[in-house]
Order: structure tokens, then sequence, then C-alpha cells
């Protein structure tokens, strides 16, 4: 279906199965699909939500980069799970949807019953600069994106082994990455750019305003993120802990068993509260 959210934007939001809602987040330059091969697995126990971000996959491409903030993307989150009939849910957010989903929890705490952090952070990203990230920003908003593509290009980031080892291995996968590609706004990648460059540490926030357990899982081939988990494991110190062996930033694609595996077993061991 397709919600429209309340400055006007259509998001595309698929909703398959019954029981708890579970929101799943995808991240910067993602799409909804990042979740197909799970779905129907994760359906059998919950309601599962998934959507396209504004400026990615086939939801609405606003033209004004003041579109585009974590804010905004939070917004656009519960938005979405009003408009699926979600009161409360369990959380995902992947990368940049992590980033999202933890000003979804302090904006919205009630309404969490359970939090994945899944290959992201509560604050800055570690070792990333921001001018150089104004410096790609820059060159998406004025150059536009076959600019953008050569520089990315140039400097790949979070191309680890696992991914590597993905394209060979998984027919269709580097055709499903250049849609992905193809679909995103480059007024949003260089809005989100700047915004994920100069983002608030929400970490203590966080830690005040979540109700549910929480599960922090990452590839271990994800050098940035694994460094990344560390304080909100020290922050939580009974969050679970899901490193997943032979994968980097998209475990769920890159050993999808052990993925699986740890979101069946986290999600089997939440109780949903009585309100």
């Amino acid at each position: 279906m397709r919600i429209t959210t309340n400055d006007g934007v259509e998001l595309e939001v698929e909703v398959t199965g019954t029981g708890p809602g579970l929101l799943l987040v995808h991240g910067f330059g993602g799409a909804k699909e990042d979740w197909s091969d799970h779905v129907a697995a994760l359906a059998a126990d919950h309601t599962v939500v998934i959507f396209d971000h504004r400026g990615h996959g086939a939801s609405d491409d606003p033209t004004d980069p003041a579109s585009y903030t974590l804010d905004r993307l939070a917004a656009d989150t519960l938005q979405v799970a009003d408009a699926a009939g979600l009161e409360n849910f369990r959380l995902l957010g992947h990368s940049m949807g992590g980033m999202v989903a933890r000003k979804v929890v302090i904006r919205e705490p009630e309404r969490i019953d359970a939090l994945i952090m899944m290959d992201t952070c509560a604050g800055p990203i570690p070792g990333f600069d921001p001018e150089l990230m104004d410096i790609g920003a820059d060159v998406a908003l004025t150059q536009g994106k076959d600019a953008l593509k050569e520089l990315l290009d140039f400097a790949p980031v979070l191309e680890t082994p696992a991914y590597k080892q993905t394209l060979l291995d998984r027919p269709g996968y580097q055709e499903f990455v250049d849609k992905k590609w193809a679909d995103l706004s480059h007024i949003m990648w260089g809005a989100m750019a700047r915004e994920l460059g100069r983002q608030s540490d929400d970490l203590e926030a966080l830690a005040a305003s979540l109700r549910g357990p929480l599960m922090v899982l990452v590839g271990e081939q994800d050098v940035t993120f694994v460094k990344a988990a560390k304080p909100m494991l020290a922050a939580f110190p009974n969050a679970d802990y899901a490193p997943i062996p032979d994968a980097g930033h998209s475990p769920q694609f890159e050993n999808p068993q052990a993925w699986i595996d740890a979101m069946t077993k986290f999600l089997a061991s939440v109780s949903t509260p009585t309100r």
C-alpha cells in the first residue's frame, strides 16, 4: 500500500502476517526489499511491516533537501506504523535505519516493545569525517548522481570480504544493488550525508527512553559498527549481543541463516506488555 505523510510525501509500504508488530527500517541507499528473503519466516509470528524511506525505492523523492533529516524519517516511520495499525511494536533499524529507530524510541518510547540495532550506532559514526561527508554531499547536490557514483567507486565504504563474496555467489545480487542505486534520489543522498556526518549523540537519551529489551546485531567484518556497538553494550548491560560471523554490513544477505536464527531467538524472548 501507499501512505501519505503529513508533509504530503507518499511512501511505499508492505504489511504481511499477523501477531505482534515488527517494523523493519532499512538503511541509507537501501530498500524495503532488503528484508524480502526473511519476511515469510518472520511473518509466521508477527505482523511484519517494511517500507521504502522517502528518496528510496518506490517512495516519493522530494526535491527540497530540507525534506530529508533523521527527525523527518523518524516521523515517517511512526506514520507508517500508524497506517499499518501498529499501536506498539518491535523495531529493527539497520545502519541509517538504526539512527532513525533510536529517535523513534526517544520520541514515543511507550510504543516500542523491543529494539534491534543492526550494524548501526547511537551517536556519530566512528571514524567518519564530517568534512568528507560534506564533500560527497556537495557532489551529489551540485553535480548529480553520475558524478557521485564516480566518487563512491573511487573510495568504497563498507565493502567487506563477505559483501564481495555475496556479489559472486548470489545470482542477481549485483542487479539488486544496481536497482537500489538507480531508484535513490541524489538530493536525498546529499542531504542525508550531511545529516549523518553531524548527527547528535543520542546514547544517553536512548538509554533513558527504551523500556523493552535491546539486541545489538552486527556483522563481524563490519569494523566501523562493531566499534559502534561497544558503547551501546556498555550503556545496556542486559542487551543481547549477536555478532554474525562471515558477514559485513548486511548480514541478512551475507549470512542469512545466522541472521534469522539470531532474530527468531531474540523475538521469541520478547513479551508484549498488556496495555
